[in-house]
């Protein structure tokens, strides 16, 4: 069975920083494209950003510069440090595990951006 459970979320002020992980059971972690999603209140679900099984990463424009994607396979999880965080930022972000057909979700984790 496939579990991805996500960690870090939480209230942080303008400016502020978190890092969220992301573990992954049930999957072959390595070979599999992670990536973060995040959900406002009333909007899409929207990419955040995204690292293949190589590393290449992608991500989405209003984040570039301010976060960072990572994995490390040996411990089956994928992080994103968030920098610099606007109030804009605040959503529940959810992980992402896909290869193809198969794709699986967190259950997402709040955060939240406010002074």
């Amino acid at each position: 069975q496939v579990h991805l459970v996500e960690y870090g979320g939480g209230l942080v002020q303008p400016g502020g920083s978190l890092r969220l992980s992301c573990a992954a059971s049930g999957i072959l972690f390595r070979a599999y494209a992670m990536g973060w999603y995040r959900q406002a209140p009333g909007k899409s679900r929207e990419l955040v950003a995204t690292i293949i099984s190589g590393g290449n990463t992608n991500y989405a424009d209003s984040v570039k510069g301010r976060f960072t994607i990572s994995r490390d396979n040996a411990k089956n999880t994928v992080y994103l440090q968030m920098n610099s965080l606007k109030p804009e930022d605040t959503a529940v972000y959810y992980c992402n595990a896909n290869l193809g057909i198969a794709n699986y979700w967190g259950q997402g984790t709040q955060v939240t951006v406010s002074s």
